[in-house]
């Protein structure tokens, strides 16, 4: 495995310094070596300048969050991350990373999930390089390996989980999504190690029932709410009908046996539960014949 190193470079103004006046004091030696005619004197001197021309050729930039791999010949050298004007051995070859926090959103995938219902999701990624060397050499294109490991990730991971939590206290894509961020965050760092790339976050950005079960579901989970709403509204009308109770016998309002009880329940349930205004209806005669 390729690991990142600092690369030994000098300062480009020092050494513009050096053989920017250098190159003119040869131009000038060679000139006079020229009027003395001197062929071997001029041969020397022509070489010596193209010698620093080819020096000259060293220098490179290094702009803020971005680092320069340097390569000889095959060989690495190192990286050089420190921003401003640097020069190296002029033969050595020099590749750009950029080490700025990039994201891009993964395309809607139609997967899967857990309960194999079909599904459309799709989510954003936050990442930058850490390791220059390992996102040059241990892959081919980083930026690309970024785009399709963390749409395999985003694959895998819709179907681990279903789409709408179906029983108490189960994960699902909908109900839980700090948690299946964090959880996809994970998967694609472990894909991306190798790469030398950190993920800095990932969020799903698209989630919805595939269209052709989308009117099927939409009516399902309008069932289920309505019978959660229902629930609700049974439990608070029982425990009105036995509070009722209990006020009329302690306050000894009315006296009433069993069948006038269940009589009472009767209404109040019909009252309290109905989704509709309740008509009220006169009784002026008895619950008991004759």
């Amino acid at each position: 495995m390729w690991r990142e190193r600092e690369a030994r470079a000098w300062s480009g103004w020092v050494m513009l310094f050096i053989l920017l006046p250098l190159a003119f004091v040869l131009a000038w030696l060679l000139f006079q070596a020229g009027k003395a005619k001197d062929g071997w004197m001029v041969l020397t001197w022509v070489l010596a300048l193209v010698a620093d021309m080819l020096l000259l050729c060293g220098f490179f930039v290094v702009n803020p969050n971005e680092a320069q791999v340097v390569l000889l010949f095959g060989k690495y050298l190192g990286t050089q991350k420190a921003a401003g004007f640097w020069w190296m051995n002029p033969l050595a070859t020099k590749r750009r990373v950029s080490l700025r926090i990039r994201n891009f959103e993964t395309p809607k995938l139609k997967v899967n999930d857990n309960h194999g219902n079909p599904i459309e999701i799709a989510a954003v990624v936050v990442w930058q390089v850490v390791e220059t060397a390992e996102a040059m050499f241990n892959v081919d294109d980083y930026e690309n390996f970024v785009h399709v490991q963390s749409e395999a990730a985003l694959r895998n991971l819709a179907t681990n989980y279903p789409y709408d939590q179906h029983t108490e206290g189960e994960k699902a894509l909908r109900s839980h999504t700090g948690e299946i961020a964090a959880q996809l965050k994970v998967e694609i760092q472990e894909r991306l190690e190798k790469a030398g790339v950190e993920v800095l976050e990932s969020r799903i950005s698209h989630l919805a029932y595939a269209p052709e079960i989308a009117s099927a579901m939409l009516r399902r989970q309008q069932a289920t709410a309505i019978i959660a709403a229902r629930q609700k509204i049974v439990e608070g009308a029982v425990s009105m009908v036995e509070m009722a109770l209990d006020q009329l016998a302690a306050k000894h309002v009315v006296e009433l046996d069993e069948e006038r009880k269940a009589s009472m329940v009767s209404n109040l349930l019909v009252v309290l539960c109905s989704d509709r205004d309740a008509q009220p209806i006169v009784n002026t005669g008895t619950l008991y014949q004759g």
